[in-house]
């Protein structure tokens, strides 16, 4: 564990903060070790072996708060002994539980039809704080406390820092295939106009919009800064449930097309772990390894299909395979801060007490989230609002902004998405 307090300590203070800065904050209730730190943080309880793991050790809302902001374990007291401050408020454990994603790990038995855990049961959108970056919070007025103490400490001028523009390629073409023909003569669409796209320029294809998507994004990336903006595509490798379907390959005519475009955008290519992969976890290296034959290149990068990874096994299995950096972590039901922070971390395994080299890169938006009358059901104006306001948060954590939108989300009739993703790219591209 003291590899893991060292890490939250330093996640914390964030990276504008000299190195030594660590040294002057303790995590202890021993009296006598006070007097060598800056300030103390007195631990909670939360990782004595008779509490951890247990429903005991579940924050239950309403929650206390320290200079308005939620506080999830230990008191909001502060206190001086001599030259130290002593802070009851443990955000170690907190920021930990969060990160971590702790209760979905002790409340396993909490999982919707596809076996996740739903937003709208985590503690984050139970106590009401699932808009805000609570750890990063915590970052703020840790870094106070040390100022308060005689610590010279500046806080970095607020921005985002990196933009992450991210499409889940789950149906590529509405009508590319005999089998999509056939769905169509079936719904009564127009047969001569199937014909026109089944054979005609991919461009006739209603779900092909990557040409729009790629060319408003690619000009953000060049307001913005080509470092601080990156797009991914991330693309199944054929998985083997039915909720995997419509299946492609890789290698195909369209799907070739699609990769040369993205590339000619400054698009990156990452595996999206096929839903079959979720459940069992050992198939994420066998569709990795596909992917690699097909495109020819290294992957290291991965969102599961329906945002369903389990945990820890999925986060296990992808470190073991070579992933290095994951975008999952978003609820389906709920956009804002899952991990309560803006910032990308370290996967930390909560059941094993270990820190890994796998990154996780919160999820902030993904499209059907918004409107989805399953999930959040907010109107065009609501879901603006909404988007608006993470991107503030964000920027004033000094985090990354990650989008997720369905090519299928930017088709002409696909309600307010596609207006909705223009004006974010634009306030976006104005930063």
């Amino acid at each position: 564990m003291d590899e893991i307090i060292a890490y939250l300590i330093r996640f914390l203070l964030g990276d504008s903060v000299p190195p030594d800065a660590d040294s002057r904050i303790g995590y202890t209730s021993d009296p006598a070790a006070f007097r060598a730190y800056k300030t103390v943080i007195i631990p909670s309880g939360f990782f004595d072996k008779n509490t951890y793991m247990t429903a005991a050790s579940l924050p239950v809302p309403p929650l206390q708060q320290i200079d308005g902001v939620p506080l999830l374990f230990g008191r909001p007291q502060i206190e001086r002994a001599g030259d130290t401050l002593v802070v009851h408020a443990d955000l170690v454990a907190g920021a930990f539980f969060l990160l971590s994603r702790y209760e979905e790990i002790v409340r396993r038995d909490v999982r919707d039809v596809h076996g996740r855990f739903p937003g709208r049961e985590s503690l984050p959108c139970r106590a009401g704080f699932i808009d805000r970056p609570v750890v990063d919070e915590y970052g703020r007025l840790l870094r106070k406390w040390l100022s308060q103490s005689g610590v010279q400490i500046s806080e970095p001028p607020p921005t985002i820092r990196h933009i992450y523009l991210t499409h889940d390629v789950d149906a590529p073409f509405a009508y590319r295939s005999w089998l999509n023909m056939a769905r169509g003569v079936r719904e009564g669409k127009n047969i001569a106009r199937l014909l026109r796209t089944k054979f005609g320029p991919l461009e006739n294809d209603p779900y092909y919009t990557f040409p729009w998507l790629l060319e408003k994004e690619a000009s953000v990336r060049v307001a913005t800064g080509e470092d601080r903006c990156s797009i991914y595509l991330f693309m199944k490798a054929k998985g083997n449930t039915p909720q995997d379907k419509p299946r492609y390959d890789l290698r195909d005519r369209d799907i070739r097309q699609l990769l040369r475009l993205t590339a000619l955008h400054g698009g990156k290519t990452g595996l999206h772990a096929g839903y079959g992969a979720g459940i069992n976890p050992s198939l994420i290296a066998i569709e990795k390894e596909r992917m690699e034959k097909a495109l020819g290149r290294k992957i290291t990068a991965n969102r599961h299909h329906f945002l369903a990874a389990r945990e820890p096994e999925d986060m296990a299995a992808l470190e073991k395979a070579g992933i290095t950096d994951d975008f999952t972590m978003g609820y389906a039901d709920a956009a804002g801060f899952r991990l309560g922070t803006s910032r990308p971390t370290r996967w930390i395994n909560a059941s094993k007490r270990t820190l890994s080299s796998l990154v996780l890169h919160p999820l902030t938006v993904m499209d059907g989230t918004l409107s989805d009358s399953r999930y959040m059901g907010l109107s065009a104006a609501e879901a603006k609002e909404y988007c608006f306001r993470l991107m503030d948060e964000t920027k004033k954590a000094c985090g990354e902004f990650t989008l997720l939108w369905h090519n299928t989300s930017a088709t002409e009739d696909a309600g307010y998405h596609r207006e909705l993703y223009n004006d974010i790219l634009d306030k976006i591209g104005k930063l």
